[in-house]
């Protein structure tokens, strides 16, 4: 990435090429780039079993996949709003952090931001390998298991896929940002394409989609949980948005490469929410074909390419590892190789932050982590909500209303520059971080099983984690910031 003129005068420790301001001739990605980018982070297992929390909790398929299209009209709004920065003034997320929290104080949000991103890198990793083994398994008259490996807990044929799904992603951190814009623009469409073909095979071999989508809700008059909608879907569309929370703070790292804010604001538009919404009620279409095709609902994908045998297990196959690829480098590879290079530009480089994002996501074991928390990994996206949600508030309130969307590119990569706070720190981000993510921690302390039981207005206001803390973060930034004289 060619260096900008008014970044060549930044302090060493602030600056490296992959953080600096983006060249206006890599700035070549249109709307249909953008929109392949999102195609392909939102079509992925996670994302496919989103709406099995909803229509467990007794949804019926329409509330499901309203809320989730909701949902992810109103994470648009940050992602677009913070995205309008990276385009603006070509910065990536931990670069415009340092306008709001110092140049210094931005590398904890840009930390926090980039370990959630390993965990569900592990996490995505871990799934696509599962994916190889499974289907390696089926096609094979010999089957690669055998006993658990020493301290792993997985057995060597597990292991070995994993390992090589691992080494996939490795590739493109080599190549860097380029390579993962090429990978999403050719995979988006056979992404679609595949989706749409499982959609029809359910719809033909079950004669039909099956009783889900026949079900009633059990909210509505004499459901079994008449009346209790709004305590179920208050949680449920704060979860839904905390699936994207993540991308709607570090939207900056893609929307930096974009040509204009129309292409960026075109494209995240049309990649996000419809295509969410659609895999929504795929997945529901599907798994409730499944009932009258296997005599079970059957959510995980995985399980299902197990079923389906024969050459079908290829193409579900590709679809899956395909899937989980892309939306690993995009969603969970960028921001912490991102946010690990501005801790120390001059010796982390983009790529050698993917390597230490790949390094921890093998670290953390994520088998184990789903052993543990698999039953409540997307109560948990409520969790890192209540945490992310404040960052976009103070981020929204900076630069808007305090920056009014103008920066000092040059003073963003010095130390004595307009954010440069004293030792580094804002203050007033810090405090406002503090206070936006307390209200939050004892409803998250009740939900993750850390204690029994929290006075009932803290479960409350835990159901909506993200807004509460984006709503207090960014009006506490703005009075304590207001009250100094910026």
């Amino acid at each position: 990435m060619a260096e900008t003129a008014p970044a060549l005068h930044g302090d060493a420790d602030l600056v490296n090429a992959d953080l600096l301001p983006t060249a206006q001739a890599d700035r070549h990605w249109d709307w249909k780039a953008i929109a392949a980018l999102w195609v392909g982070m939102v079509v992925c297992v996670p994302a496919y079993m989103l709406a099995a929390g909803l229509i467990s909790e007794g949804m019926s398929w329409k509330e499901a996949v309203c809320t989730v299209f909701l949902a992810n009209l109103i994470v648009l709004v940050p992602m677009l709003l913070i995205g309008h920065a990276g385009t603006k003034h070509g910065i990536p997320f931990p670069v415009l952090l340092r306008a709001s929290f110092g140049t210094r104080g931005a590398k904890l949000p840009a930390v926090l931001r980039g370990l959630v991103a390993c965990g569900w890198f592990g996490i995505q990793t871990w799934v696509g390998g599962a994916a190889i083994y499974v289907s390696i398994n089926v096609l094979s008259a010999d089957a690669i298991v055998g006993s658990p490996l020493p301290l792993l807990g997985i057995d060597p044929g597990q292991t070995l896929c994993f390992l090589a799904f691992w080494a996939l992603h490795v590739v493109f951190i080599r190549y860097g940002t380029e390579s993962i814009r090429r990978l999403e623009l050719l995979a988006a469409p056979l992404l679609i394409v595949m989706c749409l073909g499982l959609l029809l095979w359910a719809y033909i071999a079950a004669d039909g989609f099956g009783p889900m989508l026949l079900t009633p809700s059990q909210f509505a008059a004499g459901g079994a949980r008449e009346g209790q909608f709004a305590s179920v879907f208050w949680p449920s569309l704060t979860a839904m948005v905390g699936f994207w929370a993540t991308l709607a703070l570090n939207i900056p790292d893609f929307t930096r490469f974009a040509r204009s804010q129309r292409d960026q604001i075109l494209g995240q538009a049309l990649g996000l929410p419809v295509p969410m919404a659609l895999l929504a009620f795929i997945s529901v279409a599907v798994t409730s074909a499944t009932v009258l095709i296997y005599g079970e609902a059957i959510w995980d994908p995985v399980e299902l390419a197990h079923r389906l045998g024969g050459f079908g297990v290829v193409i579900a196959l590709v679809a899956l590892v395909l899937a989980t690829l892309t939306t690993n480098l995009a969603a969970n590879v960028v921001a912490p190789a991102n946010g690990f290079s501005n801790l120390a530009p001059g010796r982390i480089s983009f790529r050698m932050g993917g390597y230490i994002t790949a390094g921890i996501g093998i670290a953390i074991f994520p088998w184990k982590l789903l052993e543990s928390t698999g039953a409540y990994i997307f109560t948990w996206l409520i969790g890192y909500s209540a945490l992310l949600g404040p960052i976009a508030g103070i981020m929204l309130v900076d630069y808007y209303f305090i920056r009014r969307t103008e920066l000092d590119r040059e003073s963003l990569f010095r130390h004595g520059g307009q954010y440069h706070y004293r030792g580094g720190w804002n203050p007033v981000a810090l405090i406002a971080l503090t206070l936006g993510v307390l209200p939050n921690l004892p409803g998250f302390l009740k939900v993750a099983g850390f204690v029994d039981s929290v006075p009932a207005v803290f479960e409350s206001i835990y159901s909506y984690a993200w807004f509460v803390g984006l709503f207090i973060a960014g009006a506490l930034y703005w009075l304590l910031s207001r009250s100094r004289g910026r």
